[in-house]
């Protein structure tokens, strides 16, 4: 089975996280946290620094690992690090999304999250 590498931006603001629905594809408005796959010769935090970039318009910190989630999805094995994320501009730009919403605690549960992202919800609820 292919593996996907990818990275996630668990984008933290005092008691609410950042959650985006896709835009596009098979998983087309599931919510997930935004980023993308790592290109060849790139680390994961640049990777993720190019991905919010280009999905968002927004500049990021990237912070420490929450955590990696491998996930087999029914055409391929998703290897996705989640990295906590801080905003370091108020300007963002949905460009390949098609909505988001800072999510408290307490409305983590209130989107369709993708199979691959709601593992990660708990140890999420307990940064916020």
């Amino acid at each position: 089975m292919k593996t996907i590498n990818v990275v996630a931006a668990v984008i933290i603001d005092r008691d609410r996280v950042f959650a985006t629905a896709r835009g596009y594809g098979e998983f087309k408005g599931g919510w997930e946290f935004p980023g993308g796959k790592i290109e060849a010769e790139e680390t994961p935090e640049d990777a993720l620094v190019r991905e919010i970039k280009e999905e968002l318009d927004a500049d990021i910190k990237v912070g420490e690992l929450i955590d990696t989630i491998d996930y087999d999805y029914p055409n391929f094995h998703l290897n996705m690090q989640c990295f906590r994320c801080e905003l370091m501009s108020q300007h963002m730009e949905l460009k390949e999304h098609e909505a988001a919403k800072w999510l408290t605690r307490d409305e983590l549960n209130g989107v369709h999250w993708l199979p691959a992202d709601i593992t990660i919800i708990e140890k999420i609820r307990n940064l916020i």
